[in-house]
């Protein structure tokens, strides 16, 4: 196979070892997407750097300025004790920035084996839900869960969808992957809901009827949600935690409150605003602060409500936060980080023995080059936020980091190719980041995953992750194995219990997927 200088391979090996071509008509898509009009992309190769703890890595002269603010001239070679950090060089007599990437390029490992739960949160409702499950349900689980030994709880993506209706059902279409969804805030657990003469008992009434419904009515419970919480803000008269908050999460925050607040205003899909509002530079979110400052107070005021909830549940087990593999495209991080995306395309998956017609995700991807150009900021805000009060984390087709298979829009998920992205780069920032947030990593590698790939994911300390029903041979085949799923179903044959009754009595009960789940399935 070979790539193509704008990273697009000339055909793939599907599951069955057969060849398929990328066609004329598919690479030309995808070049208009990437809105190529060259022969290859614009010059990059000294944009961004990887250095490793002790490598006194040969720059030239110029000037180093650390991710601290620290700056530093050197005559030739960066300090051999440059700090772990996302660092910028400038040649001397150039305007051109090097970004170094100093990473350990080792993600951090768990301290011994763990089991625990994969938990869909929504669907963990307690009697004291407004029909959806929230963060003091999962705080009450994991304090559960920590009785019987469990050491993790993986949980679905917890990230923001748009703030309008209908309610987007899936965790993994989110709107942003830096922020989180309201509906999984405890109303009543708000800094100011219990105050005298705020009534809150009759929407929690109402949000506890909603758990007697089978399915779950996110817009029931939204709006519920919504108008508690206005009027707790109604009442809130600041906190120093707050405005920490806000002035520690800076731009972010502040481009994920202007798009609430656009979205309210002229729906949740930005491509369809008026064209003033289209751009998310820094005119766009100033005037929206200004046109409406409370509302804009207001949702940074929830992010913070959802962000010290989660931290408290986070107290009682660690947690393996899921990063979903893309973003809606008409969500607030497209509206950001529109110019990185190839909106012409989605990512998805070629066709394999599960999914025969393959299969088209409806998410855009980023842009290779572009990202490189932007300093991987969208990546590294996605990673570090996602990361935020988690034990782990869990990338979703971790695949992702190497190449992603880019479908043209109207051609169906049969007509795509693979694109390549910089592995030796992304490692390294998820290295960084598992290191600082001292939280381990396991990468979703199932479907069409090229050679190579897991041995470069277990240099870098990315541990694997495997359906048990879906594998040919036991866990103990695969050394890299971080986690084996196995569903509800099953759980009580594999933890020797006569019904899921019993596994709230056994409190000494520890399962360990590599030894006692495979044996226990293999007498089935």
């Amino acid at each position: 196979m070979t790539t193509d200088p704008w990273g697009i391979d000339d055909g793939y090996e599907d599951v069955h070892g057969r060849l398929h071509e990328t066609s004329s008509e598919t690479r030309d898509a995808i070049l208009a997407a990437m809105g190529a009009d060259q022969e290859r992309p614009p010059a990059a190769d000294d944009a961004v750097r990887v250095v490793r703890p002790g490598q006194a890595a040969s720059l030239g002269a110029g000037e180093l300025t650390l991710e601290d603010g620290t700056r530093v001239e050197i005559a030739d070679r960066a300090p051999a004790d440059l700090p772990p950090g996302y660092h910028r060089f400038r040649p001397r007599g150039s305007e051109k920035e090097t970004l170094l990437i100093a990473s350990p390029c080792e993600c951090r490992l768990p301290l011994h084996p763990l089991w625990g739960w994969a938990v869909q949160l929504y669907a963990a409702r307690s009697a004291d839900s407004w029909g959806i499950g929230d963060f003091a349900d999962l705080r009450r689980l994991a304090e559960w869960s920590r009785t019987l030994g469990a050491g993790m709880l993986l949980v679905n993506p917890l990230h923001a969808t748009s703030p309008v209706d209908p309610r987007q059902a899936s965790p993994y279409y989110p709107s942003s992957r830096r922020f989180r969804n309201p509906l999984y805030l405890r109303v009543e657990e708000a800094p100011g809901a219990s105050q005298a003469g705020l009534d809150l008992e009759s929407p929690a009434a109402a949000g506890r009827a909603l758990n007697f419904e089978r399915y779950i009515d996110r817009s029931a419970a939204f709006e519920l949600k919504r108008q508690a919480l206005e009027t707790i803000w109604d009442r809130f008269s600041g906190d120093v935690e707050f405005h920490r908050y806000c002035a520690e999460q800076g731009r972010a925050l502040e481009e994920f409150a202007a798009f609430c607040c656009l979205a309210e205003r002229h729906g949740g899909d930005w491509r369809q605003w008026p064209a003033e509002w289209r751009r998310a530079d820094k005119s766009a979110i100033r005037r929206a602060a200004e046109q409406q400052p409370g509302r804009f107070a207001y949702h940074q005021w929830v992010q913070w409500l959802l962000d010290e909830q989660l931290a408290r549940a986070a107290k009682a087990a660690p947690f393996v936060q899921d990063l979903p593999i893309g973003i809606d495209p008409g969500g607030a991080d497209a509206w950001v980080w529109q110019d990185e995306l190839a909106a012409g395309c989605s990512v998805g998956a070629p066709p394999d023995m599960f999914n025969t017609l393959g299969q088209d995700w409806g998410l855009p991807p980023f842009i290779p080059h572009k990202l490189r150009q932007a300093g991987y900021r969208p990546f590294v805000e996605t990673i570090r936020a996602t990361l935020r009060h988690a034990g782990g984390l869990r990338i979703d087709h971790v695949m992702g980091l190497f190449r992603l298979y880019w479908i043209p829009q109207g051609m169906g998920a049969q007509h795509g190719a693979f694109v390549r992205y910089r592995p030796e780069e992304l490692l390294a920032i998820v290295a960084l980041e598992s290191q600082r947030a001292e939280a381990f990593v396991v990468g979703e590698d199932l479907g069409t995953v090229e050679p190579g790939v897991r041995e470069r994911m277990a240099e870098h300390g990315l541990l694997s992750y495997r359906v048990l029903w879906m594998e040919e041979g036991p866990p103990q085949e695969y050394p890299e194995l971080a986690m084996v799923a196995v569903t509800t179903h099953d759980l009580p044959t594999i933890a020797g219990l006569e019904s899921g009754r019993d596994l709230a009595a056994q409190k000494s009960l520890r399962l360990k997927p590599n030894e006692e789940a495979t044996q226990k399935l293999r007498q089935r």
